[in-house]
């Protein structure tokens, strides 16, 4: 006979059990995903911002150059 023991590492007789451990699961796959993309945005409206600060100071040191005084 075979032995079984090693095929599975969680084996729940429970049908009910199995399918919440798939649902936790599931659920904190999807939550990672979300803060995976809300770091994307995050990064992004930074370096928008950063860029955008940059920009103005370039800007701004330009029209200055114009000044008389």
């Amino acid at each position: 006979m075979r032995d079984h023991r090693h095929e599975y590492i969680y084996d729940s007789t429970d049908p009910k059990a199995n399918e919440g451990l798939g649902t936790v699961m599931g659920a904190l796959i999807v939550f990672v995903g979300f803060l995976a993309v809300l770091q994307v945005a995050l990064d992004t409206v930074s370096a928008w911002y950063r860029d955008t600060m940059v920009w103005l100071n370039d800007t701004a040191s330009y029209l200055a150059d114009f000044w008389p005084f």
